[in-house]
């Protein structure tokens, strides 16, 4: 073989490893969408699962939900340091649900598996999955760790091949629906034995030598092409702040302020300044801080390489000292992670909004919108589930406007759960489901609209939220006007309610009772236009998006 044509021979080589790795995380992410008995995972897809290697850098991804990509490799990461490869043989399976390590809640339940090949550990394959229930306290404010459920410390579940049954009866016995755990248990030990035996016949295939090399190259070229974005632009430390409403426990504002720092081809974002950890349920592990900066720096520099892998996120540096509420410490609660790190995504953004004009876009409703349900259905049978994750506007660009009714950011490939699928698994009848008009503030380009969403109980039941950006409204860029804020509103025994945050606990619906989500229309981008400097298409619009209605009236 010539040397002009080993290079090529090497690329192309490179190139079907490369789409191996995305089909078997691919079909990991597909083998536990099926499988799995708890709606949060086959419906709204919240679970991540993923190839890693040796020291646990991510090798491929299977989204699921971007606030997982780092979370996922850094409890690899830990499992490593806590047994060392020697320590780990063929056969064992690695349990965790450490909230302090995954960076999330005590619900997202990791599976590791082991990839041997010639008696060595040459790689991981692991999933993050949400349980529906892990103990704790249902539906209430939480202040500490202990209140929130089951945890469980880094343990094998299955060792040398053989399943520790008491591991299993332990967790059998702390939820309250231990056939959806175990069914999902089952669902994700799927998935890990998916990537296992697709790796090892790749590495047979191919050589362990050939793989590794090539994985390596991946690195290389992922990483050389965030770097060249990032070099384009201009050197400086831009920040920005915005706030959360309050912690669920006070009244008091959340600042959240971050800095970026762009340095040829290196971009640093400082969390120093950010809120220290809260008294309430809002914290989030340092994984999630460093999550949230990933997802920002993947969105700004290379969205859609595949496979999300180490090399894309070499350029980032992240700055985040212990004990932050996105670097929250033990005992701090963990419950609702997820909210403020969609802020820090967003905030990220407004700071690099200068620098990155045709890039950035404005601040989107930024909040899952959860509303939950528990209680006993007609049939004397225990219900316990979200009602929907029903999405929200996201904030215009430059040349665009914003998307109407999506997930936030960081929540990914998230799916909205259809009506049918709500009505048929729970004792409840969606009345209205639709767009919320007129929603988005004034500006050159629209953001996208929120949606609204109402609900009634067709028995007893226990409603509670946690719903944020209900006083801090998304904000408009390049002097476009402010979107709507999130709404939460509900009846108790027919009677209006109108609470003054979006934090609801544990409270008790009569038959007939109806809860409302309205979530955020986004913001717009440039100043407000006159009729005639407006673009084609948008004269005399301030927001409204029009038709797309959905309602349904109870009988």
């Amino acid at each position: 073989m010539s040397a002009a044509a080993a290079p090529r021979s090497a690329a192309i080589t490179d190139e079907i490893i490369r789409g191996a790795l995305v089909a078997i995380t691919d079909e990991m992410k597909t083998n536990l969408m099926r499988t799995a008995y708890n709606p949060i995972i086959y419906e709204a897809l919240d679970y991540t699962v993923g190839l890693f290697d040796a020291n646990g850098d991510t090798v491929s991804i299977g989204l699921g939900l971007p606030m997982f990509i780092k979370g996922l490799s850094e409890t690899v990461k830990a499992k490593i340091a806590h047994w060392g490869l020697d320590g780990l043989h063929p056969g064992d399976v690695l349990l965790t649900n450490d909230a302090y390590v995954t960076g999330s809640h005590l619900n997202h339940i990791v599976l590791t598996v082991p990839v041997f090949h010639d008696g060595r550990v040459v790689a991981f394959a692991s999933s993050m999955a949400h349980w529906i229930d892990i103990g704790g306290v249902l539906g209430g404010r939480t202040t500490d760790i202990y209140s929130e459920g089951l945890q469980i410390p880094f343990c094998k579940v299955v060792k040398d091949g053989i399943e520790d049954e008491e591991i299993l009866a332990f967790i059998k016995m702390n939820v309250r629906r231990p056939e959806l755990a175990l069914g999902d248990y089952r669902a994700q030990m799927a998935a890990i034995r998916t990537g296992q035996r697709r790796l090892s016949t790749l590495l047979e295939r191919y050589g362990l030598d050939t793989v590794l090399s090539s994985i390596e190259r991946m690195y290389a070229h992922s990483e050389a092409l965030a770097r060249a974005v990032v070099a384009r632009v201009p050197d400086g430390t831009y920040s920005a702040e915005t706030i959360m409403d309050d912690d669920g426990i006070t009244d008091e504002p959340i600042p959240i302020k971050v800095t970026v720092t762009i340095h040829g081809n290196r971009m640093i974002v400082d969390l120093t300044e950010i809120s220290p950890q809260v008294a309430g349920y809002f914290n989030s592990g340092a994984a999630a801080g460093r999550s949230a900066s990933q997802v920002a720096f993947k969105c700004l520099t290379t969205p859609l390489l595949m496979p999300i892998n180490e090399g894309a996120f070499r350029p980032l540096e992240v700055v985040l000292p212990p004990g932050r509420v996105v670097s929250a410490e033990r005992p701090a609660a963990m419950q609702r992670w997820m909210t403020i790190p969609i802020t820090v995504v967003d905030t990220i953004f407004k700071a690099l909004a200068e620098a990155m004009p045709d890039t950035v876009h404005a601040a989107h409703h930024a909040d899952l919108n959860i509303a939950s349900l528990s209680g006993i259905d007609q049939q004397g049978r225990f219900f316990q589930d979200l009602v929907n994750i029903p999405g929200g506007g996201w904030g215009a660009g430059r040349h665009a406007d914003g998307m109407p009714a999506t997930v936030c950011i960081n929540d990914g490939d998230t799916h909205n759960t259809p009506v049918e699928a709500n009505e048929a698994r729970l004792p409840i009848h969606v009345e209205t489901y639709r767009l919320r008009d007129d929603s988005g503030g004034a500006g050159r380009y629209r953001g996208g609209l929120g949606v609204e969403m109402t609900t009634r109980v067709l028995c007893a039941a226990r409603f509670s939220a946690g719903i944020e950006r209900t006083r801090s409204a998304p904000w408009g860029l390049a002097g476009g006007h402010a979107g709507a804020p999130n709404e939460i509103r509900y009846s108790v025994n027919g009677q209006d309610v109108v609470p003054p945050t979006g934090k609801i606990d544990a409270t008790m619906l009569a038959p007939g009772d109806y809860t409302q989500v309205t979530t955020s229309a986004s913001d717009q981008a440039g100043e407000v236009a006159t009729e005639s400097a407006r673009p084609p298409g948008r004269r005399g619009r301030t927001g409204r998006h029009g038709g797309l209605r959905q309602r349904r009236r109870c009988p």
